[in-house]
């Protein structure tokens, strides 16, 4: 009956693939999972595939959580920081977990981490027309110049594979689009196309994020995870 399954261990955090094709049967045992305000909030989707998505994502996310801290459903809330980043709380207490989550098509990711803040992003590779309009607003100027330089399926991928990196970290920092993605680039050796590297933001000196891609060949995904206390050489 389970709609997700484990896709990939990152950065000490373990990823799953939550599979979000239509099904009668799963969509009603997902939406049974659910608490009144994400009922309320599923029914708020005005199109389907929108509803579709959150409540399927949504309760994977409950069960997964359930297990990992060994609680009942019921007895699982959560409660959100003042820029939205979700934290789970057992019987009302904050419960010492991160996760994340994100969807894309037919196609949803869960991060979960032991401790500290973890982020992920997952984004169905197709066809952008839109690239070269969204470039000074969302790279640096060094993925600006790898994107303007590339061309074809590689030019798709690239721009998939710094989105989704980049996104990653802004939902594993917390700060969601508030921080501009442009202020900051993923470090070189990924822009080269390594699959792992660590950064930092130079306002957080003591905290050096990694990050990794986790592409396949129907979409592009990536993974950020805080390595507090870690002093990056500059």
């Amino acid at each position: 009956m389970a709609w997700w399954r484990p896709y990939r261990e990152a950065l000490d955090a373990e990823v799953f693939h939550v599979d979000l094709a239509p099904g009668a049967t799963r969509e009603a045992a997902a939406l049974e999972c659910l608490d009144d305000a994400e009922s309320a909030r599923s029914r708020r989707f005005l199109a389907e595939p929108a509803r579709r998505r959150y409540v399927l994502c949504r309760a994977a996310l409950r069960a997964l959580l359930c297990e990992r801290l060994g609680c009942h459903n019921d007895a699982l809330s959560f409660c959100a920081s003042r820029l939205g980043k979700p934290r789970a709380l057992v019987d009302g207490k904050a419960a010492d977990i991160g996760f994340n989550l994100s969807h894309s098509g037919e196609h949803g990711l869960i991060a979960l981490a032991d401790t500290g803040r973890v982020g992920v992003d997952v984004e169905e590779r197709i066809v952008r027309h839109d690239i070269d309009g969204v470039l000074k607003a969302v790279f640096a100027p060094a993925e600006q110049h790898a994107l303007e330089s590339a061309r074809g399926e590689a030019r798709v991928r690239l721009f998939f594979r710094l989105w989704t990196l980049k996104e990653a970290v802004i939902k594993a920092l917390g700060t969601g689009f508030t921080l501009e993605t442009s202020d900051f680039q993923v470090p070189a050796a990924m822009l080269a196309g390594a699959r792992a590297g660590d950064f930092r933001f130079p306002h957080l000196p003591e905290v050096t994020w990694r990050l990794q891609t986790l592409g396949n060949a129907q979409f592009e995904a990536a993974t950020a995870r805080e390595l507090p206390q870690v002093r990056a050489s500059r």
